[in-house]
C-alpha cells in the first residue's frame, strides 16, 4: 500500500456552447425530427394572438446565425401549465436564420402573482444559447405600453436606463419587435440567475 499523496482533482474546465449544440437542439437543418417549437400556442387557445421577432446581435452588431432562443411564459390568465388548456405548453424553442433572426407565435402572457406582493407584469422568461458562450444567458421580454411595468418587481431591479433593453415594441403589423444584443452599445440586460 502506498502512502504518496495525491493532488486533488482540480474542477473540469467549461466548454462553449456552441455552434454544435444545434445539431441536437434544432436538428431540422441536418434532417432531423423537429424540435424546434416557435409555435408555443396552438388553435383554440385563449388569449390575445401574438408574434415575437428580432434578431440576435454578437458584440460587434454582427447577426448570430447560430443561436437557439427559448422562451417559458404563463398563459393569458396567468397560469403555467395549467390543467385544461389544451395546445398551450409555455414553452418555445427557435433557431436563428443565417441572419439572425428568430419569431415565437404564441398568446400574450397574462400578469403573474407577485414577489413580496407585487404582482409581475405579462413577461417571458428567455433562454439565449449561442456560440462563445460558457453558460446560456437568461433575460426576460416585457411589453410596451403595459400598465404592469412600472410596478414590476424585477424590472423596478434594472436600472432606468437600461429597461428598454427589455421591452419589446408592437411594431404597425401588429408584430412585437425584440432584438437580443449580446455585448456592446445597449446590450441586453442579462440575469445571474
Amino acid at each position: 500500500m502506498s502512502t504518496e499523496q495525491k493532488a486533488p482533482l482540480g474542477l473540469t474546465p467549461s466548454q462553449t456552447i456552441g455552434p454544435f449544440f444545434a445539431y441536437a437542439l434544432t436538428p431540422r437543418a441536418y434532417g432531423g425530427r423537429e424540435l424546434a417549437t416557435e409555435q408555443v400556442a396552438g388553435e383554440g387557445v385563449a388569449g390575445e394572438r401574438i408574434r415575437i421577432e428580432g434578431v440576435v446581435y454578437d458584440g460587434d452588431g454582427v447577426p448570430v446565425g447560430d443561436a437557439v432562443i427559448e422562451t417559458w411564459q404563463a398563459d393569458a390568465e396567468g397560469r403555467f401549465n395549467a390543467a385544461g388548456n389544451a395546445g398551450f405548453t409555455g414553452f418555445g424553442r427557435a433557431e436563428t436564420s443565417a441572419a439572425g433572426a428568430y419569431f415565437i407565435e404564441t398568446v400574450r402572457p397574462g400578469a403573474l402573482p407577485g414577489l413580496n406582493g407585487r404582482a409581475q407584469a405579462p413577461h417571458l422568461t428567455v433562454s439565449v444559447f449561442a456560440r462563445g458562450l460558457l453558460v446560456r444567458l437568461a433575460t426576460r421580454i416585457y411589453f410596451d405600453g403595459e400598465p404592469g411595468n412600472a410596478e414590476d418587481p424585477v424590472l423596478a431591479l434594472v436600472p432606468a436606463e437600461r429597461r428598454a433593453t427589455l421591452i419589446a415594441k408592437r411594431g404597425a403589423d401588429g408584430v412585437f419587435r425584440f432584438d437580443i444584443r449580446l455585448q456592446g452599445e445597449s446590450e441586453t440586460v442579462f440575469f445571474d440567475v
